[in-house]
């Protein structure tokens, strides 16, 4: 934050004032003698002058402290970009839903259904003390040049990746894209409806973006390999395969689960607790949300420890989406059928984010929190709702997102902090 001197106390000034005197010494001595100074050009010690002050004016935050960084000049302060609002701007949406159907799903392309409002697309998230960094797909494409961005998780964490496609290309088809699906295994297997994820390759920065699905972040084995109806081991002490086989290939993760975590999708899905490599037989853990605080707990632990050996590699936890049913659920009559945003004249101020499971398990680990609960909260309007072209009579998606929409302010915010 840039304050006048009239915003510094005797403390400030008196540094500065340092500066500014020894540097001018510095120039006055090159001058009268310039042969005993010819390793620096008068130009170049008054921008590094500059670039101090500058420095000292944007560490200073009112509190009587300045910060310098004598490695960088500057010192980067944390900032809290949960912590904000949501604003009108119309040079949203980032890309068309009518034009991404590269990437885009038509379940979730509202602009390819009968849905005529689209205020939702022309917000954005303004953080309450800094700026999410404008995004722009080639700056994203050179800073990720010849690295990996992998997106693990459930279908929001699909609905993420494809807005990111969307994002990077601007809605608009390319042929700089390789499908390298095969290179992690991501192959359509025979009688599936859809392989287990995506992986493309943008060829002019050797930039790889993959999704890989796994709703609930562990490891998951058939019990009887030879029956068809068998039941599935899903270890909540292990981390999935893939992250095991292919973390190495990574420079940066992004991890979410959340809403399959329901005994209703753990009985469809024929899914038996383990622990340990054994039937989870621990009462709290059989519950629900024990066995997903176990799970997430584990991940995180585990993905931590890797960091030792893949140093550069950047891991982020995106807290959960939040659903907006209003009287009843999916399958009970649930709907959202709302188009003006809970958000008009609302703003997060905690701190701490809302979804204490994840914000728990990445405390004092370098996993990094995506922290995106509290502001998908108060955009309930930009659900699929009623208009989901798969949708049955009587059926709502108040999970899923429209895109554009919110899942890409998801990865503006993951942009900022990469």
């Amino acid at each position: 934050m840039k304050v006048g001197f009239y915003g510094l106390k005797g403390k400030e000034i008196s540094l500065i004032s340092i500066i500014l005197v020894s540097t001018t010494f510095i120039i006055w001595s090159w001058e009268r003698a310039p042969g005993r100074a010819s390793f620096v050009s008068s130009q170049t010690l008054m921008q590094f002058s500059s670039e101090i002050l500058s420095s000292v004016l944007d560490e200073y935050d009112g509190s009587g402290e300045v910060g310098i960084s004598l490695d960088n000049a500057t010192e980067n302060r944390v900032c809290n970009l949960a912590k904000g609002k949501w604003v009108p701007d119309n040079r949203r949406p980032l890309y068309s839903g009518f034009e991404c159907k590269q990437w885009l799903s038509e379940m979730w392309a509202c602009r390819l259904t009968q849905r005529t409002d689209f205020a939702y697309e022309r917000l954005r998230w303004q953080p309450k003390d800094c700026q999410v960094e404008e995004f722009e797909g080639s700056k994203f494409l050179r800073r990720m040049q010849h690295k990996t961005l992998a997106f693990v998780g459930d279908s929001l964490g699909r609905q993420q990746f494809q807005s990111l496609m969307c994002m990077i290309t601007a809605g608009k088809e390319t042929r700089d894209v390789e499908d390298v699906g095969k290179e992690y295994g991501l192959i359509l297997s025979e009688g599936a409806a859809r392989p287990d994820g995506w992986a493309y390759r943008f060829l002019s920065t050797n930039t790889t973006i993959l999704y890989y699905w796994s709703a609930i972040l562990c490891d998951i084995e058939p019990i009887n390999v030879d029956d068809p109806a068998t039941e599935y081991a899903i270890h909540l002490d292990r981390p999935p395969a893939f992250l095991h086989q292919f973390l190495h290939k990574f420079n940066v993760l992004v991890l979410n689960t959340g809403h399959h975590w329901n005994r209703g999708k753990i009985n469809a899905n024929r899914w038996i607790m383990h622990v340990g490599g054994v039937p989870n037989t621990d009462k709290k853990i059989a519950v629900v949300a024990g066995a997903k605080n176990l799970t997430v707990h584990n991940v995180v632990r585990w993905v931590n420890s890797q960091l030792l050996e893949y140093p550069s590699l950047k891991v982020f936890f995106r807290t959960i989406s939040p659903r907006h049913f209003v009287g009843g659920d999916w399958n009970t009559g649930g709907s959202c059928n709302s188009t003006t945003p809970m958000s008009v004249g609302k703003e997060i101020l905690g701190e701490e984010s809302t979804d204490k499971v994840v914000a728990n398990a990445v405390k004092g680990t370098r996993v990094k929190i995506l922290d995106i609960t509290a502001l998908s909260q108060l955009r309930d309007e930009g659900h699929i709702s009623h208009f989901s072209i798969s949708a049955k009579p009587g059926v709502q998606d108040c999970l899923h997102w429209c895109l554009p929409g919110i899942p890409d302010t998801w990865n503006e915010i993951l942009f900022t902090q990469i």
